[in-house]
């Protein structure tokens, strides 16, 4: 499948913006989806293609945020291999055909509650008390937990992981989002082979859109390493409350 010059120039500016969004809070799926519906693609080739493009985002931001010194590359070595198997078995799941839906008003309760609950009280994103004893195990949980929901269903993923980074693991917001990077990597990587084997990436659109996504993430993790953890914290919110605005829309629409 091809697109005329425009509709393609639409979905590379759509790609750089979702790769700076993401970078910093993720939720780089909110433009990136809707673009590639617009232009016609069908379901299965939506997500795959998004998956396409959106590796190079998390790459880009993943790498910037080493350069930055924010990685902590002890719990790298051991997130990255868990959100590798969780997303894969999450894909899988996909590609059998395992209904998805039922998990839609589910999200949308818990994003709800995330949203209310960071807008009464906005410094739930400064880590309070102390580290857990067995950050890494912890993490590891989180990686092959939140690395399966990306796999399967994939909303809001980035901003799952800076949550649990932040309140469990008591990070900074920053350096939540440099390491949910890691994961959020490893997980679209998985998910892009599961889809690639699938036949259900567009690679004459994914790559363009790679492309603007690399870019953008490079933008994003550079904002994120000058602006620090009041942007994070600020932009987490925004994204908690539109990825729960489209998937009220989703259910309500039908």
């Amino acid at each position: 499948m091809e697109l005329p010059l425009g509709p393609t120039a639409l979905l590379v500016a759509a790609a750089f913006v979702a790769g700076v969004v993401d970078a910093i809070a993720g939720g780089g799926g909110l433009i990136t989806v809707p673009a590639l519906i617009w232009a016609g693609l069908p379901g299965e080739f939506v997500l795959g293609t998004n998956k396409g493009q959106s590796v190079f985002g998390s790459f880009a931001s993943m790498t910037r945020f080493g350069r930055a010194g924010l990685l902590e590359k002890s719990r790298a070595r051991r997130t990255f291999p868990a959100a590798l198997v969780g997303a894969t078995l999450g894909a899988l799941l996909v590609a059998f055909e395992v209904p998805r839906d039922a998990l839609k008003p589910v999200i949308l309760g818990l994003l709800v509650a995330v949203a209310v609950f960071l807008l009464v009280r906005p410094m739930t994103l400064v880590p309070h008390g102390a580290p857990p004893k067995r950050p890494h195990l912890v993490a590891v949980s989180c990686a092959l937990v939140i690395g399966a929901y990306d796999g399967f269903f994939g909303p809001g993923t980035g901003t799952f992981l800076i949550l649990a980074f932040v309140l469990w693991l008591k990070d900074a917001a920053a350096q939540a989002s440099a390491d949910a990077k890691v994961v959020n990597f490893a997980s679209n990587l998985a998910s892009v082979i599961v889809f690639s084997f699938c036949g259900w990436v567009r690679w004459r659109i994914a790559l363009p859109m790679a492309a603007a996504q690399f870019a953008g993430g490079v933008v994003g993790a550079h904002l994120t390493v000058r602006g620090g953890d009041r942007l994070v914290r600020r932009v987490v919110l925004v994204v908690v409350l539109a990825v729960s605005a489209q998937l009220a829309f989703d259910l309500f629409a039908k």
